[in-house]
């Protein structure tokens, strides 16, 4: 049996090895020798290899998985060096064990964004002590990065990863129906790991995370998790607030409709988030696992629904700003006109208007 190693000298390198180029771009991972096409092939072998061992659980011997694979025992060995580098594989004694996607990436990539937030905030620092000493008079009260933008998505998941980290008491979550609600999602996710040292976390969503399977599923996993959720017809704008004293909204704004977050750490435009939070969870209808779809937000539906009917607003217009599909809208459409004993959308905007007091 050929045993199972990862050293190739003179050819791959680890990301965490600064003798020999930073990771980061790359460059540990590059080979010394060969040009574009035999990285190329190597990336293919890599991808099979990483198949394999998927599929099999483990790679125990270099030479059965080269023979099985049609390979030389070299370029399996070459293979695994660089799936081990990407944290695709890990050693279990003289096994080599696969490693998912997601766990790889968390391990590999987290300290990097890390680095990226803290240098970021490093420069922060130094850039307020220069300016806290060259300001005088009325520059003085002006406070220093009070509000920050950050167009990188590593940089914005760095930035919630240690605010979530230093957070001690409670944070506030305002998360809109977004296109991009993977990436939001994604990027929302270390702020609740903080329930595990049992800091408060409060949520306000949209009431279509109630009808969804998936969502209506990641929710209730916060909610036993111990997070608290309320729903709205409509979140303005994506948020999310520690300790009441430093906010991060988040908005599609960039360039393209690149996502940029921004740092808010002026206490007066952050005590402003907090009260307009706190204004839209009074408001908002509390979730509960036990009820079905909009069982619980009904009413708050219907008249968000019949406030943009009032409006002479299209089904398509009413579903988009309600964060539904066209089909699930008229749905609730046709039960409003029902419960209004209406014929017309003219009409049922007149009565909606007079029923729950909407504006004209």
């Amino acid at each position: 049996m050929t045993p199972v190693t990862l050293a190739q000298p003179r050819t791959v390198f680890p990301p965490s090895d600064p003798a020999h180029g930073d990771g980061a771009d790359g460059r540990g991972l590059r080979e010394h020798d060969g040009g574009a096409a035999d990285r190329e092939d190597g990336a293919d072998r890599e991808v099979r290899i990483y198949q394999y061992v998927t599929r099999q659980g483990e790679i125990s011997s270099i030479a059965d998985t080269a023979a099985q694979l049609g390979l030389s025992v070299s370029e399996v060995a070459l293979s695994v060096a660089r799936l081990a580098a990407l944290h695709l594989l890990q050693t279990s004694g003289e096994r080599l064990l696969p490693i998912t996607a997601e766990a790889a990436a968390a391990s590999l990539i987290s300290p990097l964004e890390r680095d990226i937030y803290q240098r970021r905030d490093l420069a922060d620092q130094f850039r307020e002590r220069i300016e806290a000493i060259t300001r005088t008079g009325a520059e003085a009260a002006v406070p220093v990065s009070a509000i920050d933008a950050f167009d990188d998505v590593a940089a914005i998941r760095g930035l919630f990863k240690l605010a979530a980290e230093v957070c001690r008491r409670e944070v506030a979550v305002l998360r809109p129906g977004q296109d991009d609600g993977d990436l939001f999602d994604e990027l929302l996710e270390p702020c609740y790991s903080v329930l595990d040292r049992d800091v408060t976390v409060r949520v306000v969503c949209p009431h279509r995370y109630r009808a969804g399977f998936a969502t209506r599923s990641a929710i209730r996993r916060l909610v036993d998790s111990g997070a608290q959720i309320r729903t709205l017809s409509q979140v303005p704008h994506a948020a999310v607030i520690f300790d009441r004293t430093m906010a991060v909204t988040l908005s599609p704004s960039g360039p393209d409709g690149r996502l940029v977050g921004r740092r808010v750490r002026d206490p007066n435009v952050a005590q402003f988030l907090v009260s307009l939070f706190d204004q839209l969870w009074d408001a908002a209808t509390p979730f509960a696992v036990t009820e079905p779809g909009y069982a619980d937000a009904i009413d708050d539906l219907q008249q968000s629904i019949a406030r943009l009917m009032a409006q002479g607003l299209t089904d398509e217009v009413v579903a988009r700003r309600l964060g539904m599909s066209v089909r699930t809208c008229r749905r609730h459409i046709a039960v409003l006109l029902q419960n209004l004993g209406s014929i017309s959308r003219f009409q049922a905007g007149v009565q909606a208007a007079t029923r729950f007091s909407l504006p004209g």
